[in-house]
């Protein structure tokens, strides 16, 4: 755990663990509906951090994964969603961002699937704007299993074990 969080590069991950994986993402059915939990855990995680930058990886080299079943999904895929980094006064925040949509010109839109932490003006289910260099990890349920999710990975030693074993559970293999 990190005793100084004043860094101006670090990361707010507002992993959306148990507030959008446990209680959205597992519940999102055939209505897209943006749920928002005010419970929500905040994981900091630094800018340095090896593992969380590993699942960053991971989620961005597999996004032709999303892409290809955000065309054309199967009826067992539901609830499309991507994490994406907005810059703040600290740095930067990702953000679950629901109700995905292409924009001519290449931007993306979406409703913010999480209340933000440090979006001043910025709630849960407000509209954004935002490329795809800004999605650092994506996600959909497929037959009610996680697809995707990488960075939510690295949080679940921060989670109780029961908890952490419950989404690991819930959690497939593109």
């Amino acid at each position: 755990m990190a005793t100084k969080l004043s860094q101006p590069i670090k990361w707010v991950v507002l992993a959306a663990i148990t507030g959008v994986t446990v209680f959205g993402i597992l519940t999102i059915g055939p209505t897209h509906e943006v749920v928002a939990q005010d419970r929500s855990p905040i994981v900091t995680v630094q800018t340095a951090d090896p593992e969380m930058n590993a699942a960053i990886e991971r989620g961005r080299a597999t996004l032709p994964t999303f892409w290809a079943s955000y065309a054309s999904p199967k009826p067992s895929e539901t609830g499309h969603t991507l994490k994406v980094r907005f810059s703040t006064r600290k740095g930067g925040e990702h953000i679950w961002v629901g109700e995905v949509k292409k924009q001519p010109g290449g931007t993306f839109t979406g409703l913010l699937a999480n209340e933000p932490r440090d979006l001043p003006g910025k709630h849960a289910g407000d509209k954004v704007s935002f490329g795809e260099a800004d999605v650092s990890d994506w996600m959909f349920t497929r037959n009610g299993k996680i697809v995707g999710g990488e960075t939510i990975k690295p949080t679940l030693k921060s989670l109780p074990k029961a908890d952490a074993d419950a989404i690991r559970a819930r959690m497939e293999t593109p």
